[in-house]
């Protein structure tokens, strides 16, 4: 079994994830784009990563990013 989960997605998919998680009592991580920064699965997650980058199309698909986090 696993006790922390990092959630590379963002809007209601994501929120579905965290909250599902929470019943599990597995701990969650989000990460999101400076466009993102208020966003509900951020205040939502147990931790919270910004990822660089000027476009949020591409923010979250960027592999080398995710890994360092």
């Amino acid at each position: 079994m696993f006790n922390k989960v990092l959630i590379a997605n963002r809007g209601e998919i994501a929120c579905r994830i965290i909250e599902t998680c929470k019943r599990l009592n597995i701990k969650t991580v989000s990460v999101y784009s400076a466009v993102d920064r208020n966003a509900r699965h951020v205040s939502l997650a147990d931790e919270n990563f910004l990822i660089p980058g000027s476009d949020p199309t591409q923010n979250y698909l960027s592999g080398p990013e995710l890994i360092k986090i």
